[in-house]
């Protein structure tokens, strides 16, 4: 590997038509990847997909004339210092505005880098081929800025973004929440029976265990095993059983830990507090995020998280 720096300027054009090529292929791929939920961006990456190889064919025809046919593979990963990019199809989770920063600092990275070089060469014409490109990576972003302006107004932005909160809705904070409110409220009836049941700190613990670990499983499976996600849009199935399936053993797990302590009534007191805490904040997710009314959410939460803390507590006496 070595420095930028080191490289002649042929070895640098050959780098630049390189970068322009494999900028072109990003480009193509996020626009592949927004196609179908959001075309109007999607359009915008096609066209700047098409300045990159434009620039690169000039970058070309510039080279051949200098320096003939054969162009050497130089890539980002064989020079020292140079900006990497992660592979589109690396990201699993690729939303609409990670693209968009992503797209922003593609450029903005690469004009800096450019920059940087040219003033750190003591070369003229390495300085001179480093400013150019600069200023047409400045010029790229420039295009950029002009694109979404042309393909993005603000009226189709506002509905893509209304588009992605619905999706993360579907395919994170549902089967969250589902998970989270199974976890938090379904382990209490069997925890608080055996605690009462028996009187004995570790007694409530390993039945809680077994009870948020099993219900975690359940409900994972059940999350994962309701649709593939191709008709309702929900996401991989996969994903949404295991965020389902994590919540839900968490709920459980928050109020069986305090039965770690050896002194019962303190476990319990605390364990009755860490329930108090999660059906609050199963309340404020609803509020925040599934827009019902923070009173309503906070009553039915409250009142079924009662119900099954009272039927536990009273098996147990029993």
């Amino acid at each position: 590997m070595r420095d930028f720096s080191d490289l002649s300027e042929r070895e640098a054009l050959a780098l630049a038509i390189s970068n322009e090529e494999e900028d072109s292929r990003i480009y193509a791929d996020y626009a592949d990847r927004l196609r179908a939920e959001y075309p109007a961006s999607a359009q915008v990456f096609t066209k700047m997909e098409a300045q990159e190889n434009e620039h690169r064919r000039r970058l070309i025809e510039l080279y051949q004339e200098k320096f003939g046919e054969h162009i050497p593979l130089i890539r980002r990963q064989d020079v020292r210092g140079f900006v990497q990019r992660r592979p589109v199809w690396q990201m699993a989770n690729l939303n609409l505005e990670t693209v968009r920063k992503q797209a922003q600092v593609m450029e903005l990275e690469t004009l800096r880098f450019y920059r940087t070089a040219a003033g750190r060469s003591t070369d003229a014409s390495i300085r001179k081929l480093l400013g150019d490109l600069a200023d047409a990576e400045a010029e790229h972003e420039h295009i950029a800025d002009r694109l979404v302006a042309e393909n993005l107004p603000k009226s189709v932005r506002e509905e893509e973004d209304l588009a992605q909160r619905r999706m993360f809705l579907l395919r994170v904070i549902q089967p969250g929440l589902a998970g989270l409110m199974d976890g938090s409220v379904s382990t209490l009836a069997p925890l608080f029976a055996a605690a009462f049941a028996t009187g004995r700190s570790w007694d409530a613990f390993v039945v809680g265990l077994a009870a948020s670990i099993g219900a975690g499983i359940s409900m994972g499976f059940a999350e994962a095993l309701s649709d593939n996600g191709s008709l309702t849009g929900r996401g991989a199935p996969l994903a949404r059983g295991a965020i389902c399936g994590l919540m839900t053993a968490l709920g459980g797990l928050g109020h069986t830990l305090p039965y770690l302590i050896p002194d019962f009534w303190t476990a319990t007191a605390i364990s009755f507090c860490v329930v108090v805490v999660e059906l609050a904040a199963i309340s404020w997710v609803r509020w925040r995020f599934m827009d019902t009314p923070p009173l309503s959410a906070a009553f039915q939460v409250a009142f079924g998280g009662a119900l099954v803390f009272a039927t536990g507590i009273l098996i147990g006496s029993s």
